[in-house]
């Protein structure tokens, strides 16, 4: 992290704030309510939660400019906030790409850096870190981060922006306790030797982890997660999601708070999804729970003997 930043437990996650293609209603099955969304906001921020993640393709913009709303709202508070947000590249580059979307991203969101800037896919990374090691040395982006990338992949971006004076700044990748393949091991064991923030998305799998459902309470109507973690799916996951209601009862806390200190334990950043203030709550007291070695032990064999491994449709085949 740069200096005048400081890594924090969680971070907050705005996917679910977009209206749209790639919005609440796609992915989640629910339509936003604004007034509440900036209610949990304002609650986020009294509990310290300041770093905010967004993209430019969360509701094709609408999520970014929502935040914006709640920033500007805040007054003096708001200025506090750290802005994490993501360009999502094209298959073919395109000159000017980065510089492009940056900006818009920064009109939407109404400032005028972002401390994180992600290339949400590698498609050709090479010429799109060109383009963020300018926009850094510019005072546009604090950290240049890489979003589902694999290994081999973020270390040569590391080489090459280390021939610029600079390294990657952070990764943000799919972790959870259904998402623990061998890459991803590789990849957080990469972070932790060289000192780079990783930050875990999914960590509740769209709700599959929080103990609201389960095989005999699943996803109402039609969404990416309710196909997903379809009734099949989520018997087969029943076992996992009984064992976080329970520890959930012995650290009086929810089933999800469980599965963020899970993540937290593994040296991760959890982003963790809000659309209530209750919900940011209780991700800001789940920093302060700290699970036993034989507890983590018991819900990571849980998650192996579902057999259950989650992938975004936007993700690479999974190596073995």
């Amino acid at each position: 992290m740069t200096p005048d930043m400081k890594l924090p437990s969680c971070a907050v996650g705005t996917w679910a704030w977009g209206d749209g293609a790639n919005g609440s209603k796609m992915v989640f099955g629910g339509k936003r309510d604004t007034e509440t969304l900036k209610a949990s906001f304002k609650i986020a921020l009294q509990k310290e939660l300041l770093l905010w993640d967004t993209a430019e393709v969360y509701g094709m913009g609408s999520s970014e400019r929502l935040l914006g709303e709640c920033i500007r709202e805040a007054g003096d508070m708001g200025s506090r906030v750290l802005i994490s947000t993501k360009h999502m590249p094209k298959k073919k580059y395109s000159p000017g790409e980065v510089r492009s979307a940056l900006f818009q991203s920064l009109e939407r969101i109404g400032v005028n850096k972002a401390d994180i800037y992600w290339l949400h896919l590698p498609n050709n990374a090479e010429q799109n870190l060109n383009e963020c090691a300018e926009l850094v040395n510019e005072g546009r982006i604090g950290l240049i981060g890489l979003s589902n990338f694999n290994l081999d992949e973020m270390i040569a971006a590391d080489k090459q922006l280390g021939e610029k004076g600079l390294r990657v700044g952070a990764v943000q990748n799919h972790f959870s306790l259904i998402r623990r393949d061998p890459e991803q091991l590789r990849i957080l064991d990469w972070c932790h030797k060289n000192d780079v923030p990783y930050f875990s998305y999914m960590v509740l799998e769209q709700g599959a982890l929080t103990g609201k459902y389960d095989d005999e309470h699943p996803f109402k109507g039609i969404s990416m997660r309710s196909l997903q973690y379809n009734k099949g799916v989520l018997k087969m996951l029943r076992p996992l999601i009984d064992c976080l209601r329970e520890l959930g009862i012995k650290y009086n806390a929810e089933p999800s708070q469980i599965a963020v200190s899970w993540a937290i334990s593994k040296g991760t950043v959890p982003i963790v999804g809000i659309t209530k203030p209750r919900q940011a709550e209780e991700l800001a007291m789940a920093k302060g729970i700290v699970l036993e070695a034989s507890e983590i032990s018991r819900l990571e064999a849980l998650s192996d003997a579902s057999g259950v491994v989650s992938k975004g449709i936007w993700e690479p085949k999974l190596p073995m």
